[in-house]
């Protein structure tokens, strides 16, 4: 097993700007630099906020708490992460998404009740993480990148335990480096988190593409770092309207799942066997 680099102590798809419709693939010109590597963003791309667990946690504060209704507001609460991060709120403004999730899964909540049940989360999150349920197809992608000798990182803004969660759900094993905001003290979408997870990976930025679902924090973190991207959980026609010039370039690309993210790091231009 390859051993896993992590520092000492030292951190909803947008809509797109307009119709646009994907560049067929025989038109696009050859990828401007060689991928090598990988680096994946953790929440809502390896692994899903569990909003079963969710629930269960709020029922045991008392307070009344439905899956099925906290799912459904999942992706305006990553709306408003994404605002929160373009609006340059630094921190992982962990609870402003929290907060919007429940104003939307629960619009008669009493605002006090719900800063105390964010509160609350926030500080159970380092003993159970919420965000464990794993997205379908992702880690076994991974690991086939891994077999192949492309090496992979995990580059999240997290709460400082990260290495941890992905050693109890049995996956430390399959990254090179996990690079946590919260341990390291710098997050996405600042240059620095970038570029110390392409030290790590033995590769120049512009050699890797990162995988996140994050327009602020994860595709425009990446593109400005100078690395390839692919926004998980949008669609070329939204990734065409978002970032034309990149898309046109082949450093940007869209991918809904597992099965279409391997083709989207293929298309730009990451060969493995």
């Amino acid at each position: 097993m390859e051993s896993v680099v992590v520092e000492p102590d030292a951190a909803a798809v947008d809509p797109s700007r307009g119709p646009g419709y994907p560049t067929p693939v025989a038109q696009l010109p050859p990828s401007p630099a060689r991928l090598l590597a990988v680096s994946v963003d953790f929440g809502q791309t390896l692994a899903e906020l569990d909003t079963a667990l969710l629930a269960r946690r709020i029922q045991s504060r008392g307070i009344a708490a439905s899956a099925t209704a906290l799912e459904a507001a999942v992706p305006s609460a990553w709306v408003a992460y994404n605002e929160a991060v373009t609006a340059g709120i630094s921190g992982h403004p962990w609870k402003q998404l929290m907060s919007a999730l429940f104003r939307r899964a629960d619009p008669a909540l009493d605002p006090s009740v719900m800063h105390g049940l964010v509160d609350f989360l926030w500080d159970q999150q380092p003993q159970s993480n919420l965000w464990r349920r794993p997205v379908p197809g992702m880690i076994e992608l991974v690991r086939a990148l891994r077999r192949a000798g492309v090496p992979v990182a995990v580059l999240s803004n997290s709460e400082g335990r990260l290495a941890e969660l992905a050693d109890e759900l049995g996956w430390l094993g399959d990254f090179v480096a996990v690079a946590d905001s919260g341990r390291l003290g710098m997050e996405k979408p600042g240059r620095e988190i970038f570029a110390w997870t392409a030290e790590r990976l033995g590769v120049p930025l512009s050699a890797v593409v990162h995988v996140g679902d994050s327009v602020a924090a994860d595709v425009v973190g990446a593109l400005s770092a100078g690395m390839s991207a692919v926004w998980f959980g949008a669609s070329e026609a939204q990734t065409l309207a978002r970032f034309p010039r990149e898309h046109a370039e082949r450093r940007v690309a869209a991918a809904t799942d597992a099965r279409s993210l391997e083709a989207a790091l293929r298309r730009l231009g990451l060969a493995w066997d």
